[in-house]
């Protein structure tokens, strides 16, 4: 559903929050750090700089499924999401890290995640990023009034099938708002003219998962880490959004994008 202009505004208040926590991090992320020690440095950050609430901390899982258990996630290398902070992951050199933040202030959330690279990334995995964030940005170019979900997801997975790269299917965008995941789901993979047709005032995340393998994952046993099956590198890059009357506005864009 819509929001009301007030909303709007939380939302672009969330949306900014969330944006200065990967700015801020930035200078952190280097050889030897532990991704515990980014978590911490994120949730002091959230809790302290910012006043809000890191809202992946003791997000529910399944049935079966623990609570998420740290502030953000932490995906190195091959882990495609969810990857949990900690102690014994420390970076190296030549690793790529995606960086998840969700914040929630005045009870709305801002969601949003970027790539980093860890010393000097191969070749390969510097062009996986590089079409991950492009995939992104393609996704948000086709927004607005009118645009059908199927017609982002057909945008989204066409370039990264141009560059011979794989969309992971099994997890998607989300509606964002109060509510953390909320409807519309929207896929990164489509046909144009199918789903759900956009309206002026909704909210809702692109979040494309791009492997350089094989699109195939697997979770590990902690039940959150997503990873690829053939442990080739993935990549991710996530803004929230709002379709306006002519078109999107980013609300988690970062002072470096251009968008």
């Amino acid at each position: 559903m819509p929001k009301t202009p007030a909303a709007i505004d939380k939302m672009r208040a969330a949306g900014r929050a969330a944006a200065s926590v990967l700015e801020m991090i930035g200078e952190h992320v280097r050889p030897g750090v532990s991704t515990e020690e980014l978590d911490r440095i994120c949730h002091d950050y959230i809790v302290g700089e910012l006043d809000c609430v890191p809202a992946c901390l003791n997000y529910p899982g399944g049935e079966h499924q623990p609570p998420f258990p740290k502030s953000i996630c932490t995906s190195v290398n091959h882990v495609i999401c969810h990857g949990i902070p900690s102690a014994t992951k420390v970076l190296r050199r030549g690793d790529i890290l995606n960086i998840d933040v969700t914040v929630k202030k005045d009870g709305f959330h801002g969601d949003t995640s970027k790539m980093f690279f860890v010393g000097k990334p191969s070749v390969l995995a510097q062009r996986l990023v590089e079409v991950a964030q492009e995939c992104l940005y393609t996704g948000i170019r086709a927004v607005r009034p009118g645009t059908r979900l199927g017609d982002i997801g057909h945008a989204v997975a066409a370039h990264a099938r141009a560059h011979r790269f794989s969309v992971v299917r099994e997890y998607c965008g989300h509606g964002i708002g109060e509510v953390f995941h909320d409807e519309p789901e929207v896929r990164h993979y489509g046909k144009p003219g199918d789903g759900l047709a956009l309206q002026a005032g909704v909210t809702f995340t692109i979040e494309p998962m791009i492997n350089a393998g094989r699109r195939h994952t697997r979770v590990l046993p902690d039940q959150w880490t997503v990873v690829t099956r053939d442990h080739k590198p993935s990549a991710q890059w996530e803004h929230t959004l709002l379709v306006t009357e002519d078109g999107v506005e980013v609300l988690t864009r970062r002072a470096e994008e251009t968008i």
